[in-house]
């Protein structure tokens, strides 16, 4: 019953958070897991993503045995690193990043903040899964919609974290930022022999 009532809650700060992202970002950064919660956290919800990818990809017919392209297009295991790694890296930019703007942010609570958007958008995967049941064309409307919350969620989050004040500066700098980052992701995926395919969700 307990665990019923945490998710109940959980649910009402995403909601939350969705209405008002700063004061959500302040409320989770006021939990401050521990390490080593903050990294199984990190596996739930990448796990939990991979997931939902799965289904919405199986619903949707997308073209293709998986999210991946290559030699590794059947493993999950690979996919699952991918995902992880671009939290990763978002996270470390996230961090880094803000830092160098002058901002006071530890990689602790970007990781925190990173997971709890990619939670956010967990549920919203819930929804277009039930959209593609239900009504399949609402299904493309949500992620267009997704992408757009995407940029003013991270947007506040970044703006929290490092205590800035200018969202316009923040949006500048984030989007600078996700080229280098993609560019940089898209380079190593290719070494790697490598190409992803959008899995459902902006992550």
């Amino acid at each position: 019953m307990s665990d019923l009532a945490n998710l109940g809650r959980l649910l009402r700060l995403a909601r939350d958070t969705i209405s008002n992202p700063r004061e959500g970002a302040v409320t989770v950064l006021s939990f401050a897991p521990t390490t080593q919660v903050l990294w199984l956290m990190f596996a739930i919800v990448v796990v939990i993503s991979l997931l939902l990818g799965e289904v919405v990809a199986l619903l949707a017919e997308l073209p293709g045995n998986g999210p991946l392209t290559g030699p590794l297009q059947n493993s999950v295991i690979s996919l699952g690193l991918v995902q992880a790694a671009f939290l990763f890296i978002m996270a470390h930019a996230m961090h880094r990043i803000g830092r160098v703007f002058g901002g006071n942010g530890r990689f602790e609570e970007a990781l925190l903040l990173v997971i709890w958007l990619q939670f956010i958008f967990n549920l919203l995967q819930l929804v277009q899964i039930g959209a593609l049941l239900i009504i399949p064309p609402v299904a493309g409307l949500i992620t267009i919609l997704a992408i757009a919350l995407f940029f003013w969620l991270l947007v506040n989050f970044v703006s929290v974290l490092h205590g800035f004040t200018s969202l316009g500066l923040v949006f500048a700098m984030t989007v600078v930022s996700g080229f280098a980052i993609l560019f940089a992701l898209s380079l190593i995926l290719t070494m790697l022999g490598l190409a992803t395919v959008p899995t459902g969700g902006p992550t």
